[in-house]
């Protein structure tokens, strides 16, 4: 089996909903970021990507389209190895999209310093080596932080795809204009009779960031308490 759908979109463009579209119409399974969650070995072929060594048909074994970062950062390189594939863009308002992304992915990518390392299993260190290589220090070259820059990369990004892509294979999508263009991109007949998928993730995110920071500095007492202990044992 071979890629149908490439996405090219950055994460929180609404990649999402766009995985649970596509697999409404038939080009699912679709590869997303939370497969690699639940899939922890694919790591192991990730990284391997990152050192040039990609076997493509190895990590999208099974899947008809992919979407979301990591692998929308590859959108050259599939398209290259899946000729006939279309390509799909998704797009929001930038300004809104960086807040986002601000406050959920990119802080919780954070929350993986390397100060905890040696705390940290070997699935989240390669966890951490892949957003960052291919997202934080890759594409936006070490600075997210800054709003401007990232925005500018954001905007530079969907003129590249736009050059890039042949007209006939490129979709430059938002999840807000629905089912139609969609289904006309991808030559599908017959239009779901039901709401277009809406998934916002963003409040479980912040969640999961609030809880995982306090837990960080529960251990990070835990461990000052614990070398705090065995000074005074040896002292006294």
């Amino acid at each position: 089996m071979s890629l149908k759908v490439i996405g090219a979109g950055f994460g929180r463009t609404g990649t999402s909903s766009l995985k649970m579209a596509l697999e409404k119409l038939g080009f699912g399974k679709c590869y997303h970021m939370s497969e690699i969650r639940d899939n922890p070995r694919a790591l192991d072929h990730w990284i391997a990507a990152l050192d040039g060594q990609a076997d493509w048909e190895t990590i999208f074994e099974g899947y008809q389209s992919a979407v979301d970062w990591p692998s929308s950062a590859f959108y050259r390189e599939h398209m290259a190895v899946f000729p006939n594939a279309k390509v799909i863009l998704t797009v929001r308002n930038v300004e809104s999209w960086y807040r986002s992304v601000n406050e959920t992915i990119y802080p919780a990518s954070n929350l993986l310093a390397p100060k905890w390392f040696p705390f940290l299993p070997k699935r989240l260190r390669q966890f951490r080596r892949l957003v960052f290589t291919a997202i934080w220090d890759g594409i936006f070259r070490g600075e997210f932080e800054d709003q401007s820059t990232a925005i500018a990369i954001f905007n530079e990004h969907i003129e590249r795809v736009k050059r890039e892509v042949p007209v006939e294979r490129l979709l430059i999508f938002d999840v807000r204009d629905g089912w139609e263009p969609l289904c006309r991109f991808l030559e599908v007949d017959t239009i779901p009779d039901e709401p277009f998928p809406r998934v916002n993730e963003a409040a479980e995110i912040k969640r999961v960031v609030t809880a995982l920071r306090w837990a960080w500095r529960a251990l990070y007492l835990i461990v000052i308490a614990l070398l705090v202990y065995g000074i005074t044992q040896l002292a006294f």
